[in-house]
C-alpha cells in the first residue's frame, strides 16, 4: 500500500496555526489539494494570503462551524474548487480548565460544541458527500473516503480541573469508533490521533499565560520533551492514505510516552 495522497483532496480544520495549519502544509507538500479551514480570518489570510486566490491547490473558508449552513456552504466550496472531497481532518479543537463544582461553568458546554458536535456534523455532512461523488462516478473501489479526528489523552487521563476537556476528548474517541462502524460499508474510514504534550495553538496560549505548566509537562512525559506540531504530520498523512487501509476505529496516541503514567499534575482553579 501506498503513502501517497497526491491528487486527493482534503479539507482540514482549524488549520490557521498549530497542528491544523502544520497538517494542512503537510499534505500540501505531498500532493494534496487542501481547503485550510478556520473562524480566525485574519490569521488564515496571513498565512495563505493571494496564495488562497490563485489558481492551484490552496483554498481557504472562514466561518463558524457550528452553524449547519456554514458546513454545507464549506463542502461546496470545496467540490467547486476541487470537484470531489477524499479527506477530513477534525483538527478544529479547544482546550479550557473547567471547575467541576460550578454549576454556572458553562466550559462543559462549549468544549462539548466545539470539540464534538462541530466534528461530529462536518463528519456526517463530510460522509455524504463522499458516498454521493462515489455513486456520481461509479466507482467500484473498496475505499472512497478517510476521517481523521483529533482527540487526547485526557479522554482516558483525565484532571480536576479537566472535567470539560476529558468528556469532550473521551467522546471523539467513541464518536470515532462508532462512525467508524457505521461508514465501513460505505468505504469510508474513520480514525483519530489522541495527543499528549504536543505544541498545539490551545497549549501555545496556555504556556504564554502559565509558563510553569511547562515544566510540568515535560517533567511528566517520558521522552522529556513537548513535541512540534509538525511531528504529527506524517501519522496524519499515513491514516489518511491507502497504507493504512484496512484500520478503522482507532485512535493512536502519540504523546511521548505520556498516557502510560501521566504524571503531569495542572492545577485546576
Amino acid at each position: 500500500m501506498s503513502l501517497s495522497i497526491s491528487g486527493k483532496t482534503a479539507i482540514v480544520t482549524g488549520a490557521a496555526k498549530g497542528i491544523g495549519l502544520a497538517v494542512a502544509r503537510h499534505f500540501q507538500a505531498k500532493g494534496a489539494n487542501v481547503m485550510f479551514v478556520d473562524i480566525d480570518e485574519p490569521c488564515l489570510e496571513a498565512e495563505l494570503g493571494a496564495e488562497a486566490r490563485a489558481e492551484g491547490p490552496v483554498r481557504m473558508f472562514t466561518g463558524d462551524l457550528r452553524q449547519k449552513l456554514t458546513i454545507a456552504n464549506l463542502l461546496s466550496a470545496t467540490i467547486d474548487a476541487f470537484d470531489r472531497v477524499d479527506i477530513l481532518v477534525n483538527a478544529s479543537r479547544r482546550m479550557a480548565i473547567s471547575d467541576p463544582l460550578n454549576a454556572e461553568d458553562d466550559a462543559v458546554e462549549m468544549l462539548w460544541q466545539e470539540n464534538v458536535m462541530t466534528s461530529l456534523r462536518l463528519s456526517q455532512m463530510t460522509a455524504k458527500r463522499m458516498i454521493a461523488q462515489a455513486e456520481k462516478s461509479g466507482t467500484e473501489e473498496s475505499l472512497i473516503g478517510a476521517i481523521i479526528n483529533i482527540s487526547s489523552i485526557a479522554g482516558s487521563k483525565t484532571q480536576p480541573g479537566l472535567l470539560g476537556y476529558s468528556m469532550a476528548s473521551a467522546a471523539v474517541d467513541q464518536m470515532t469508533r462508532s462512525l467508524a462502524v457505521a461508514l465501513a460499508p460505505k468505504g469510508i474510514r474513520v480514525n483519530a490521533v489522541a495527543i499528549g504534550s504536543v505544541m498545539s495553538a490551545s497549549l501555545k496560549t496556555a504556556l504564554k499565560d502559565t509558563p510553569d505548566w511547562r515544566e510540568a509537562i515535560v517533567g511528566g512525559t517520558p521522552l522529556g520533551r513537548i513535541a512540534a506540531p509538525d511531528e504529527l504530520t506524517e501519522v496524519m498523512q499515513f491514516l489518511a492514505s491507502d497504507a493504512s487501509g484496512f484500520m478503522t476505529g482507532q485512535v493512536l496516541q502519540v504523546d511521548g510516552g505520556r498516557g502510560l503514567l501521566d504524571r503531569v499534575v495542572i492545577p485546576a482553579f
